[in-house]
């Protein structure tokens, strides 16, 4: 079974790293903590290497052990990827090319099973929670650090339990993880209830320049990164911003781009209501998720990412 072939590369490995995404969110970051906590239950250490992260998550229990680079010499014995899809989005993907030996966790259905060892669970809507089963399979305490690390991920992937694809499971955790002790009023505060001051400037602009296309179905958006500049924006300010043109009534798909750097080239960032599968529209331009959440870069101007990704979304509405 992988589970236990999993348990069995860890305690066979000496150095092990984790890794996770580019552009982590919360089910990443607090997905690789966790990650790091459990190994160390097994007796063994792990560094978390993420280039950069949002500051809102700086909370976390061992942030402040998260790396930028790799301080060690050599290659690592072991690399675990966290709630990521695809090799080519994983941030410092080196680490896990160079590894001897390599353990993939996620809970995308693009997941194209890049590891050595793939544990992957399309209907879980939390990588976290995959994680909690583990650590359940393990027989590792899960303590409060753990808790809070795993809730954070369950409830940014969520939405705050507001997503099509939670489960029974998924409210059990919580239950399980509240009587641990875990905070979840202050996560869902820090996570869900707190705009930086940047990420409020910047929904001014994606409001300011909302377009209802196809009779109101489609909701597009942008922001540049002068746009950016001007905010102050750090890593993570932009979050949450495509979701508000998916919550004005009507709308079954909603598109926010934002410009990569100075290239002409945009981030893209899907959601749709049932019967709209995001995932393969992203698939299309070599970036996948979710059904009803996905993300792709798209080469071009505002307004050619724009036709490119409406020829794809008019067909899924014909």
């Amino acid at each position: 079974m992988t589970l236990d072939e999993i348990l069995e590369e860890i305690k066979n490995a000496e150095k092990i790293v984790i890794l996770t995404h580019e552009s982590p969110d919360g089910d990443a970051i607090g997905g690789s903590l966790a990650m790091k906590l459990m190994v160390e239950q097994l007796g063994k250490k792990a560094d978390v290497i993420i280039p950069e992260y949002p500051r809102m998550f700086q909370f976390l229990p061992s942030a402040k052990e998260i790396k930028i680079e790799s301080e060690m010499e050599g290659n690592y014995d072991l690399t675990i990827s966290v709630d990521c899809a695809n090799f080519k989005r994983l941030a410092k993907n080196e680490y896990f090319e160079n590894a001897k030996k390599t353990i993939v966790i996620d809970h995308h259905g693009s997941n194209n099973m890049y590891g050595d060892l793939n544990y992957v669970n399309p209907v879980s809507p939390a990588c976290c929670e995959i994680l909690a089963s583990m650590a359940e399979y393990f027989k590792i305490n899960i303590s409060k650090e753990i808790g809070t690390c795993l809730m954070t991920g369950i409830i940014t992937d969520t939405g705050g339990f507001r997503y099509m694809g939670i489960t029974p499971d998924t409210f059990e955790y919580t239950a399980q993880l509240l009587r641990l002790g875990v905070d979840i009023p202050d996560i869902y505060k820090r996570t869900m209830g707190t705009k930086t001051k940047a990420n409020f400037a910047l929904t001014k602009k994606v409001i300011e320049r909302m377009e209802l296309l196809e009779d109101g179905k489609v909701a597009f958006s942008y922001i540049s990164t002068q746009d950016e500049l001007e905010a102050n924006a750090e890593p993570g300010d932009h979050e949450g911003l495509v979701n508000i043109g998916k919550d004005i009534e009507g709308v079954l798909v909603s598109i926010f781009i934002r410009q990569k750097e100075e290239e002409e080239a945009y981030k893209v960032s899907l959601r749709s209501e049932d019967g709209i599968n995001v995932s393969d529209i992203c698939l299309l331009f070599g970036g996948g998720g979710h059904a009803r959440a996905a993300g792709a870069l798209i080469q071009g101007n505002v307004q050619q990412v724009k036709e490119k990704l409406m020829k794809e979304i008019k067909k899924w509405m014909e």
